[in-house]
């Protein structure tokens, strides 16, 4: 909420960081549930009514500033309700499959990552190239893909359940030092790091797909050897 407030005040560049932000604690708060032991239904529907606003509604509202100040109000105003459309499908879809399908990956593009994607898109272009019209030729094809991508039925790997008590904690310390070092790095272009890590993501699920369809034997054995396993537990 505090976004769209940012937005209204004509100030677009920090509602993209405060969605960021969003976007961190979505990756928290199921962790900090399970810590407390705080598990429940009641946890799982309120999380997606907040993804809604957070990444739905709030992403939403920025693009279509965005994009109405220097382009086509109409355009502005149907790419963004598909957006908001296809959000609340893919969380609705989310609460109905959590407890079968999507226990290891996402069925679709999850809503914080297609969020996070068109922020940190329109972060980098207003690092560049502030004064051109590009938002309004780009970013609806921008949130059209990303609409789509959240309704359809491709394969996103989550990270949400990785098991850190079994593995070794040098392996974990190691990574976490590597990943620290390249963010301080390159903090003064932290806006194309998030780009990069999130289109990334998008592209990843794009191209495994595009794998099984061209290997449907390879895949079809990988789905059942991954039934066969033990389910993991439920993320809130």
């Amino acid at each position: 909420m505090l976004a769209v407030t940012r937005v209204f005040e004509d100030h677009p560049a920090e509602a993209c960081w405060l969605i960021l932000v969003a976007f961190l604690m979505d990756g928290l708060d199921g962790r900090i549930a399970r810590l407390m032991h705080a598990e429940s239904t009641f946890g799982i529907n309120y999380d997606s009514l907040s993804d809604l606003i957070a990444f739905g509604v709030a992403p939403a509202a920025l693009m279509f500033s965005v994009m109405s100040d220097e382009g086509s109000v109409k355009i502005a105003s149907g790419v963004t309700t598909l957006y908001t459309i296809c959000g609340a499908l893919r969380l609705a879809r989310f609460n109905v499959q959590r407890t079968r399908e999507e226990k290891r990956a996402f069925t679709g593009l999850p809503i914080p990552a297609a969020a996070s994607t068109a922020v940190a898109a329109y972060l980098v272009y207003h690092r560049f190239d502030p004064v051109s019209n590009l938002p309004a030729k780009l970013l609806p094809f921008l949130i059209a893909i990303l609409s789509c991508l959240m309704v359809s039925k491709i394969s996103y790997p989550t990270l949400k359940y990785v098991d850190i008590e079994h593995r070794k904690p040098f392996d974990y310390l190691v990574s976490i030092i590597v990943v620290l070092c390249i963010v301080l790095t390159l903090w003064p272009f932290l806006d194309c790091l998030l780009l990069a890590a999130f289109v990334g993501y998008v592209l990843y699920g794009l191209g495994r797909a595009l794998y099984d369809i061209l290997h449907p034997r390879r895949a079809g054995r990988a789905e059942t050897k991954d039934e066969t396993r033990e389910p993991l537990p439920l993320e809130r």
